[in-house]
């Protein structure tokens, strides 16, 4: 079955997006920007302040409460040469909270620039504590894919890694800025729910809710839940491949609590952007996992990218859930970790999710193709009709709501 979805061909999935159209700032007032609603025949244009009103009432709304950490640090050579390592996952400490709450030595999987300039040895660079001078030292410790094994240690015992990349740290704004982070991303590159460390970028789909909207929910009587994926930096990995079977998809790590899981069952969800989109539906291919008897795979339930395509068994959402539950029942535990390397293309159908809040993604993208799994042929109309109406693109963007009525 994999075949027939990867002969998918990712220039089916493009548009012309003039740079000047991609919003290299976020606007002052988050929930002023834009709003496509599509109901799965018209479409409208509204503000963000708006979405209380048109979210529904009667659907639960799921968001990623992860927070992105300041994950790009820069290193200077003696020559001058300016290295940069941007920290991808834990290597060691393996388990996110762990690592970050680490006050010692901590391995990490890394992407680093101008890595011909360190090819063995030690790179330092210096920071204030509390009015004191810190060193964080990083050592090349092996590789992992197309990745680098960075051991970092500090002197400073007080302080722990997520420490660190707060006084040290650079937000990993997207490449498509084409600009450096400034002090002004690091509030406007986050959920204003953001809680859990882990993210390398923000769910972007979140980006316009305030305050005043997350009151607005609560007024207008519509439920909220939060689930926990780290997104990676593969979410901007573009697609490369002529044909999608041969594009490999990033893996991310997500949590998700017994309450939460309990509260899926049996409802019409809107996930709050494709990190959650992807996080709910692997929940679906994870439970279809347990309930024909597979366990996980190195100690931990994942969902590999072409798994969905190639499952021939089918059964009710609500058992799928109920399987999660009684894996977590099983083990002691009150929150299900897992991990993820789905791909949802054109033909795909969704399981746990029957609307979804989402900004505009790039072309040739993955995310531009989950979409267009969503909406079918209709995604080039409505990219159309932004485009049309002085919508803003991307991560800084403007969002539309798709919410067909079924």
């Amino acid at each position: 079955m994999k075949n027939n979805f990867g002969n998918i061909r990712i220039a089916d999935y493009t548009y012309d997006l003039p740079p000047e159209r991609i919003a290299r700032y976020p606007l002052p007032e988050r929930d002023r920007s834009k709003l496509l609603v599509w109901d799965g025949c018209n479409i409208s244009d509204h503000i963000f302040s708006e979405f209380p009103a048109l979210a529904g009432c009667e659907s639960l709304l799921v968001f990623n409460n992860t927070r992105v950490i300041r994950a790009r640090l820069i290193f200077r050579k003696e020559s001058g040469a300016a290295v940069e390592v941007f920290c991808l996952e834990p290597h060691n400490p393996v388990e996110f909270s762990m690592n970050l709450a680490s006050d010692g030595p901590v391995e990490w999987k890394c992407l680093v620039g101008n890595l011909k300039r360190w090819k063995h040895g030690m790179l330092e660079s210096r920071f204030v504590h509390d009015g004191r001078e810190c060193t964080l030292s990083a050592e090349r410790t092996g590789t992992a894919g197309d990745t680098i094994i960075v051991k970092f240690r500090w002197n400073e015992s007080t302080l722990s890694f997520a420490g660190v990349l707060e006084c040290l740290g650079h937000m990993p704004i997207p490449p498509y800025l084409d600009r450096d982070d400034e002090e002004s991303d690091v509030s406007t590159y986050q959920t204003t729910y953001a809680r859990i460390n882990g993210s390398v970028a923000a769910p972007t789909a979140g980006l316009h809710f305030t305050p005043s909207v997350l009151a607005g929910l609560d007024s207008a009587g519509i439920e909220r839940a939060e689930v926990t994926l780290h997104v990676s930096a593969g979410t901007f990995r573009p697609v490369k491949s002529e044909l999608i079977c041969d594009h490999m998809m990033h893996s991310e790590h997500f949590f998700v609590s017994k309450q939460t899981l309990e509260r899926l069952r049996g409802r019409k969800i809107t996930a709050v952007g494709t990190t959650t989109v992807r996080t709910l539906e692997s929940l679906y291919w994870l439970g279809l996992s347990l309930f024909e008897g597979m366990g996980s795979k190195d100690g931990i339930l994942s969902v590999s990218q072409w798994e969905p395509y190639e499952k021939e068994g089918e059964i009710d959402t609500a058992v799928a859930i109920d399987c999660l539950l009684a894996e977590l029942e099983r083990s002691g535990r009150d929150t299900l970790e897992a991990r993820t390397d789905i791909i949802i293309v054109p033909g795909y159908r969704f399981r746990m999710v029957s609307s979804m809040l989402t900004n505009f993604h790039q072309p040739h993208s993955t995310l531009l193709l989950l979409v267009a799994a969503f909406a079918g042929e209709t995604w080039r109309k409505l990219y159309d009709h932004a485009l049309a109406s002085g919508y803003r693109f991307l991560s800084y963007g403007d969002s539309m709501l798709l919410a067909p009525r079924n």
